[in-house]
């Protein structure tokens, strides 16, 4: 247990942004799961909104350091390839 008050407070702080830090996380995931799922059921018009919505939200997790860019950029890279090898 944290014995100064500033130890303390550097406890309540980190609390904080893992709640961030997990909320966004989250919402990252949930987000790529939809350009997924509209890539296995088939469906390009979906797949290429879902993906619109999805390249910036990972983009900006990577920016705020929930994600490394290079990864981030392995994703967007990865799943923009699949949606474009879709057949209409």
């Amino acid at each position: 247990m944290a014995n100064t008050s500033s130890a303390k407070k550097a406890t309540r702080a980190s609390a904080r942004r893992a709640e961030v830090n997990q909320a966004r996380t989250s919402r990252i995931r949930s987000i790529v799961r939809k350009v997924e799922e509209a890539i296995t059921g088939g469906k390009k018009q979906d797949a290429e909104a879902a993906l619109a919505v999805a390249t910036p939200e990972v983009m900006r997790g990577a920016q705020k350091g929930i994600m490394h860019k290079n990864a981030a950029s392995r994703k967007v890279s990865r799943l923009t390839l699949r949606v474009r090898a879709m057949k209409v």
